[in-house]
């Protein structure tokens, strides 16, 4: 069995996180095929929406993922979580599905409450986190009201991040039922903020890799 981890964003720290995730639920005998390409996300931000060529070298990593013989396909950057669902009708075709790392998180957002805080980093990846969670909350015939928090973290370390992002939370706290954090990147402050702040924190990639599992299973996988 093959599974494909696609990235726009390259930090040691967001594939070390994924890859731990991923592992703990498809096994250490699961062949997890890793495509990068930094420069879709630089892009995006640099432009501020997806545009056509970076949406155009991000289908070309799902297509070179199948003919490597993926059986699954992870999508990792929710700035162009968007983008991957406009791929799905031709991945239900190919019979390789590409899960969103992002997906699951959004929905159990809407589960857990009415008024739900978004915490992100990057402009680009605010809005299709927000979209996501309206979206599943209206096919739960749920509403929600959604809270922005954009830091800039640019250049931070990981403790002087991690303070921030802490900090941030606590002033949304008091608005806000649960936090999603908007990237992957950001998992690792998940139980520092959860802690700090007392209220449910969710970060994308333990949902991404349980539901790249259910995908796997759906075809017929077994651990």
């Amino acid at each position: 069995m093959k599974a494909a981890l696609i990235y726009t964003g390259t930090t040691p720290e967001l594939i070390e996180l994924v890859e731990r995730e991923v592992r703990a639920n498809l096994g250490p005998e699961a062949e997890l095929l890793s495509r990068q390409d930094p420069s879709i996300i630089a892009e995006v931000r640099d432009a501020g929406y997806v545009t056509p060529g970076a949406a155009a070298r991000l289908y070309g990593m799902f297509v070179d993922a199948v003919l490597s013989g993926a059986d699954a396909i992870l999508n990792i950057c929710s700035s162009v979580g968007e983008t991957a669902d406009a791929f799905q009708p031709a991945a239900r075709y190919l019979g390789v599905p590409v899960v969103r790392i992002d997906e699951e998180m959004c929905r159990e957002a809407a589960r857990l409450g009415r008024r739900v805080g978004v915490l992100a980093t990057l402009a680009t990846t605010l809005n299709p986190t927000k979209n996501t969670i309206e979206r599943a909350a209206r096919e739960m015939g749920r509403h929600v009201e959604l809270v922005d928090g954009l830091v800039d973290a640019f250049g931070m370390d990981q403790e002087a991040f991690r303070a921030l992002l802490v900090a941030e939370a606590k002033k949304m706290a008091p608005r806000v039922d649960v936090i999603v954090l908007a990237q992957g990147s950001m998992a690792y402050v998940e139980k520092d903020i959860e802690e700090a702040v007392g209220k449910p924190t969710l970060s994308s990639p333990r949902f991404g890799a349980a539901e790249l599992k259910k995908a796997l299973e759906a075809k017929g996988w077994k651990a």
